[in-house]
């Protein structure tokens, strides 16, 4: 059962983490201007999980007689996903704001980066041991990183003032770095819950998560008056009204695969196997965003997205190494305890 939530949602946050990035460059590029509205899309989708909770729900009425409670968040778990919201909306800012002046494949490689502040927090907030092989893969996706920002101008859209993009390069790594933190705090609710962590449960505490995350989003969008701007925005997007409205419904959506995803990857494993996740799916980004967008990929990128792929298939051979050692660890005490 573990196994096929953990794949479920991998798949879940493969699918977010590809689109959602696309369709918010999309938005910005044919037109969408709105910087708070953009980022009040990536938790704006927070009703759809509603729809899940209440399936859970009338199945354990129809399958549990004693077991019929509408919700399980404790009011501390609560008061916690609260504050993991507004540090995601505080992120979801950041995020859209280096997605406005950034390509996509830029601006990917540079979330890459949250691998290495993913690594630091787990160790300093959850004890996350680390092997040599884990060590590895977080300083080449870092290195790759460096590398793509030592030449940061070569792929400025030619539309683009130096200082937009460079304050677009500085606030996706501090989205990568306040995210890096996010993941293993949201492992330490885990861990310090004092009740089992289900499925339902996770689903529950995401909803809160993005709901705080969008209600500071919604202050933004309220104070730069952009509830006003949306109708003439969409009025004047390139693809036309209803293609505007589209497109931000799919990536709103696609945000919450995302989310979903990850908190569902947490919960079965770790903040650090979430982490690695996301830096896996960069690659497909990147080329969806030439072969989409007609992005430039110089030779800076390749050598970037290569130290990516080389990173993360050192992460893969570590786990893969490890649980080989687990499993003969579990042989030799079964075969100790019937001797």
């Amino acid at each position: 059962m573990k196994l096929a939530l953990l794949l479920m949602n991998s798949a879940l946050l493969a699918l977010g983490n590809t689109a959602a990035p696309l369709l918010l460059r999309l938005y910005f590029i044919l037109g969408g201007k709105r910087l708070w509205f953009s980022s009040w899309l990536e938790t704006g989708g927070w009703p759809i999980m509603i729809i899940p909770l209440f399936i859970s729900y009338f199945y354990r009425r129809r399958t549990t007689a004693h077991n019929t409670k509408l919700f399980f968040i404790t009011p501390r778990l609560f008061i916690a996903s609260a504050f993991l919201g507004i540090l995601t909306g505080c992120d979801d800012y950041m995020y859209a704001y280096g997605s406005d002046y950034l390509p996509v494949s830029t601006s990917s490689l540079l979330i890459s980066t949250q691998l290495m502040f993913n690594a630091i927090f787990a160790f300093l907030i959850v004890k996350h041991k680390f092997s040599s092989y884990s060590i590895n893969s977080v300083f080449l996706l870092t290195l790759g990183a460096v590398v793509l920002g030592l030449h940061t101008s070569g792929d400025r859209p030619a539309n683009e003032s130096h200082l937009h993009y460079m304050l677009g390069f500085v606030m996706t790594i501090g989205a990568a770095a306040l995210y890096g933190m996010v993941l293993p705090l949201i492992e330490l609710t885990y861990m310090k819950a004092t009740q089992e962590i289900t499925y339902t449960l996770v689903v529950e505490m995401q909803m809160v998560m993005s709901f705080f995350a969008t209600a500071f989003c919604t202050m933004g969008m309220l104070i730069n008056h952009d509830f006003q701007a949306i109708p003439r925005e969409a009025s004047e997007y390139e693809l036309g009204e209803v293609k505007y409205y589209v497109a931000v419904v799919s990536a709103a959506i696609m945000w919450q695969f995302f989310f979903l995803g990850m908190v569902g990857v947490i919960s079965c494993s770790s903040s650090l196997h979430a982490g690695v996740l996301i830096a896996a799916f960069i690659p497909v980004t990147e080329v969806l965003a030439v072969f989409f967008f007609r992005e430039k990929f110089g030779a800076e990128k390749g050598v970037s997205l290569a130290l990516s792929l080389w990173g993360f298939g050192s992460y893969l051979y570590g786990e893969k190494k490890k649980m080989a050692k687990e499993k003969q660890n579990a042989k030799l005490v079964k075969e100790t305890e019937l001797a």
